[in-house]
């Protein structure tokens, strides 16, 4: 079973691959070019088709119709007014611009109108992929965006391998049940990655208030991950424009930063991943815009449900468990509370790939996802629903957002498997900000890092400090 926590899903991988469900609508073949394959190569075709497919990488869009690239430096940003792939740049950001989300239905860049304004410092500005006849399920709609942000070639920074053309290189193992165990020296690396990722999230939940834009959160993050040796992993990654996603109340997730200003009272996922020293570190938050006070009693449920049905699915990781067994715990607690798990995006594994296996199910299952082993990292990062869990998605092919406009939580972290327990390679640190979930929760006392000697050890002096716990 191959869930890509973008768009593409592999249902009933037993000894023999039955079907293949394809999210994406932009993907059908063109009416006017379609070839009907022989019933003599249908058996076969059957059989290789899911094969290939579950190759694809988690986070995974379709590409798009390209075209030759021209640049424009303006207000600090590099502009493409027309798009490319495949084709190495040398000049950073390692942006290589299909025209996913930025396509010529609706879509487009809002050009100065004289020389002189493209020497002043407004920066332009970016109209998402749209189109006239599309229904929303909410009240957010998209907004417009700035041009991806550079990230400097004369530092010390490291690039992933898709940093060029949007493309990742490698891919995980055809089944499964195949996971990467880490060696020593790549889970030190695993642990600075995560720490730059929790530090970088951090300063990007401070900044939440309202009046704020998304894009400047993105400005933060940005900078924040540079200034500590990183790479903000989610840029050009299959081309997603921007250094980090942000969910908004009906957004479940990869919800691109534009210039809607948040609002008291709404919801947001801040999802940061950052890329240092060839390996990623990956986490994710909510937090209320305006503070606790400003959020009513059912979205108060839903972010503890949320942070609850995450912790217990934390506890249970440990070698010999089997990770199918993660989803039944998210969807039982849950369930009980009335409201829905997604079932259409998930968990991955993490290193110097971003997606890779296991997949994380956050629902009952019974897939061939693998037993725990030391040195597995991954992440368990549930998506849970105030009402529908199934998805809508938005023309700019990333955002996803409830059908029936209900909003959605989602908490995440970077996690090892050790020989005692679990660790939380992306936990909170004592200068993290304490939320109302952590303080209220009846399953876990203060913030969770893990069940390891050493987490422990670590969670008990960062909750003396946020809580005043021993």
């Amino acid at each position: 079973y191959w869930t890509a926590r973008g768009f593409y899903q592999l249902r009933s991988i037993n000894p023999a691959i039955k079907s293949i469900r394809h999210f994406r609508s932009a993907q059908r073949p063109n009416k006017t070019s379609t070839e009907i394959m022989p019933a003599s190569k249908l058996s076969l075709a059957s059989f290789i088709l899911p094969l290939l497919v579950a190759t694809t990488t988690a986070f995974t869009p379709p590409q798009s119709h390209v075209s030759s690239t021209q640049h424009h430096h303006v207000a600090g940003y590099r502009r493409d007014t027309s798009l490319s792939m495949n084709k190495k740049k040398k000049q950073r950001p390692r942006t290589n611009n299909s025209s996913k989300g930025f396509g010529s239905d609706g879509g487009g860049i809002s050009a100065p109108s004289s020389p002189s304004a493209a020497l002043s410092n407004i920066p332009i500005l970016i109209k998402p992929k749209t189109t006239s006849n599309f229904r929303y399920a909410g009240s957010i709609r998209p907004g417009l965006q700035t041009p991806k942000r550079f990230v400097p070639d004369d530092t010390n920074i490291k690039f992933p391998d898709y940093a060029d053309d949007g493309q990742p290189k490698n891919r995980p193992a055809l089944f499964p049940w195949v996971i990467e165990t880490k060696k020593p020296e790549e889970i030190e690396k695993m642990r600075v990655a995560g720490r730059c990722a929790r530090e970088v999230l951090d300063l990007a939940g401070r900044a939440v208030k309202p009046g704020i834009t998304t894009d400047e959160i993105d400005r933060i993050v940005h900078e924040a991950t540079v200034s500590r040796g990183g790479y903000p992993s989610p840029l050009n990654y299959h081309n997603f424009p921007k250094s980090c996603c942000t969910s908004v109340n009906e957004v479940i997730c990869h919800g691109i930063p534009d210039d809607r200003a948040l609002k008291e009272g709404d919801i947001v996922n801040i999802d940061i991943t950052c890329y240092v020293n060839g390996y990623h570190g990956d986490c994710s938050e909510m937090f209320v815009v305006g503070g606790e006070d400003a959020i009513d009693n059912v979205g108060r449920r839903l972010l503890q449900s949320t942070y609850d049905c995450w912790v217990k699915a934390l506890n249970f990781v440990k070698p010999g468990n089997d990770y199918k067994d993660i989803g039944a715990i998210i969807e039982d607690h849950v369930t009980k509370e009335g409201f829905t798990t997604v079932k259409s995006f998930c968990g991955h594994g993490i290193g110097s790939v971003f997606h890779t296996n296991p997949n994380i199910l956050h629902y009952r299952n019974s897939e061939p996802a693998g037993k725990m082993a030391v040195g597995h990292t991954f992440t368990i990062e549930p998506m849970i629903c105030e009402g529908e869990a199934g998805f809508l998605m938005w023309p700019d092919d990333w955002t996803a957002t409830t059908r029936d406009g209900g909003r959605s939580a989602q908490f995440e972290h970077t996690l090892l498997i050790t020989k005692d327990g679990v660790e939380a390679l992306t936990g909170k640190i004592e200068t993290s900000p304490l939320q109302f979930w952590e303080r209220d929760s009846k399953v876990h006392d203060g913030v969770w890092l893990g069940t390891s000697v050493a987490g422990k050890e670590r969670e008990a002096a960062v909750n003396a400090s946020l809580l005043g716990l021993s």
